[in-house]
């Protein structure tokens, strides 16, 4: 497996580079990265019903649209995002969910999956997931919320009433509506204080030392050419973002 340490934090750009792996690489793939303050929907959403577009501009928290389903999330600086491509006929994404109980455990928090892949601390949310698959490969990324501002994320997530106007008419509305749920930091239950970069580091170092065939992988000159066209003929557009 290839482990990718991806430093870049524009929502568009990782937006783009996990379509890019899943559709150029034959090699499994895991990649940890983060973004600047942004909400990213699933593929079937609708931007309106999701987010209170007023309070993210105010906020310049950027919104977009990712390649799989599910809900909508709230992304910033203090939440890490772990996404995962494999070839397999009969994906099992419960692995994964295991996999990150186990991260956890590292750093003495001992939390629970939930029916949709998701992990719960104490009552509370600390991840949420999402799968997509295409033909023999599979795609799960997730969450990890660490030390997110959650008064932003709260706000963000909290979508003014929507007027149904005659424009809207021909509008899709079976979109997939989100979960809400009750979120906490990961790092306000720690019983001991860890940085963020010091638990992505475990994070990674705990995938590169998984299995002797994983190997560190940098983003290389074309790999970066390739994703930032994808990017900015796709993931960066309105016609993306807002069309549902």
């Amino acid at each position: 497996m290839l482990c990718i340490n991806n430093l870049y934090t524009d929502v568009y750009f990782n937006l783009a580079a996990e379509e890019y792996l899943l559709n150029h690489f034959t090699e499994d793939v895991f990649m940890l990265w983060q973004n600047e303050p942004s909400v990213v929907i699933g593929r079937h959403q609708r931007v309106q019903s999701e987010v209170n577009l007023a309070f993210v501009g105010e906020k310049q928290i950027k919104v977009a649209r990712r390649h799989s389903g599910g809900g909508t999330v709230y992304h910033d600086l203090g939440n890490l995002n772990l996404t995962f491509i494999e070839s397999s006929n009969n994906p099992d994404f419960s692995k994964f969910t295991r996999q990150m109980l186990e991260i956890l455990s590292l750093i003495g928090i001992h939390a629970e999956a939930d029916e949709r892949h998701g992990l719960i601390l104490n009552g509370f949310k600390i991840s949420g997931s999402a799968q997509y698959i295409r033909r023999e490969k599979v795609m799960f990324h997730a969450t990890l919320l660490y030390s997110a501002n959650l008064e932003n994320l709260r706000f963000a997530l909290e979508p003014l009433p929507v007027v149904l106007e005659d424009s809207l008419v021909n509008t899709r509305f079976n979109y997939v509506k989100s979960v809400k749920s009750v979120v906490t930091n990961i790092s306000e239950h720690l019983p001991e204080p860890l940085s963020l970069n010091e638990f992505r580091n475990i994070i990674f170092k705990h995938y590169i030392e998984k299995c002797l065939y994983n190997s560190m992988y940098t983003l290389n000159k074309d790999d970066l050419e390739a994703i930032t066209l994808l990017k900015n003929s796709k993931y960066a557009t309105s016609n993306w973002n807002f069309s549902a």
